[in-house]
């Protein structure tokens, strides 16, 4: 009779917090939580302390109904960075300690910060100084479309790049006007699902640079440090090595290229089982990684830590309960706390 095999556990899921970007905003992102939970509170409050016209942004940001420039750069970085880092405060302060970090464009900037690769006050600073200079982009913006790069390719017209590859079949095109319509016109005409995301400026694009280039003494450079955490980039589309997490020219040229979080995203979940933590507004890079075949077939999960879109005040709260309840019931994660005042 042979003997039985040899019971293996199945391998410990590491712990990824991830951070949306420009586009996730949405009115009251995260504010149910504002006042009910401290550690996201105190976060929240610092930054407001920190960044020119603070109380003009904690303003806009509890409006019920958003300031009309809230999609614009000089609101809707600040409080995605803001919102992104207390979000991942409070998921340290709940006693989750995660093993890999990434972000999507300012996301990356609030996975950095978590890394230990600049302090939150350096990152307010430069946030500060970053909206004063590429506020002065031409206007434009960015569209999502439900089609890979190649698809896209044909149709692109002149001034139009891909600045975004989210996943095999969803790219963002990024382009000043009038060219962003114009593509936007093309693509439906060809018959593909696009749509505007929600951004005033054309970011990770070309122009960025000459932007950037015009007033670079306008921005500072704080020191930095390597991550005591791995930090995965999607700019680069793999892990991030000391060397460049510490060289400011990584980051100033951020803004100019593109973003590839797909890439980044099937590396990450190549190397191994994960659980991914979206620690930001909405549910769009939950639902990017529940498309990833390795989550699919349930080897890795996703989950998100707040509702896809804005509700009642206590919304916020309940999902953060949850995700934080479902958080302890996942292999490998340690229980952690409720949110509490």
């Amino acid at each position: 009779m042979d003997a039985p095999a040899p019971h293996h556990p199945p391998p410990a899921r590491r712990l990824v917090f991830t951070f949306p970007g420009q586009g996730a905003q949405h009115a009251r992102m995260a504010a149910g939580l504002y006042g009910a939970c401290e550690p996201f509170t105190a976060t929240m409050d610092h930054a407001f302390d920190l960044l020119p016209g603070g109380s003009a942004l904690r303003e806009g940001w509890l409006a019920d109904t958003p300031p009309a420039r809230f999609d614009d750069i000089t609101y809707a970085q600040p409080l995605l960075y803001a919102v992104d880092f207390a979000l991942g405060t409070l998921l340290t302060e709940a006693g989750l300690r995660p093993d890999v970090l990434l972000g999507h464009s300012v996301g990356e900037l609030a996975a950095a910060t978590l890394a230990g690769v600049f302090t939150f006050d350096d990152g307010l600073r430069y946030l500060s100084q970053y909206v004063g200079v590429y506020r002065h982009a031409p206007p434009g913006g960015m569209l999502a479309v439900a089609a890979g790069p190649d698809e896209v390719d044909a149709h692109l017209v002149p001034g139009v790049v891909i600045g975004a590859v989210n996943a095999p079949r969803q790219v963002l095109l990024s382009a000043p006007e009038p060219a962003l319509t114009e593509v936007e016109t093309a693509l439906r005409r060809a018959g593909l699902t696009c749509a505007r995301a929600r951004a005033a400026q054309p970011f990770h694009h070309p122009v960025m640079r000459d932007v950037a280039a015009a007033r670079a003494g306008a921005l500072t450079r704080p020191p930095l440090k390597a991550p005591h955490t791995t930090l995965y980039s999607a700019r680069t589309g793999r892990e991030l090595d000391d060397g460049t997490a510490t060289d400011w020219r990584f980051w100033l040229g951020q803004p100019a290229e593109p973003v590839l979080f797909g890439p980044a995203l099937r590396r990450l979940l190549s190397g191994g089982p994960h659980v991914l933590v979206e620690a930001g507004p909405g549910q769009s890079l939950t639902s990017l990684a529940r498309r990833a075949p390795e989550v699919a077939r349930g080897d890795s999960a996703a989950v998100a830590l707040l509702p896809a879109r804005a509700g009642a005040p206590e919304a916020d709260v309940a999902a953060v309960r949850a995700a934080l309840e479902r958080l302890a019931t996942l292999h490998g994660i340690s229980p952690a706390p409720s949110p509490h005042s």
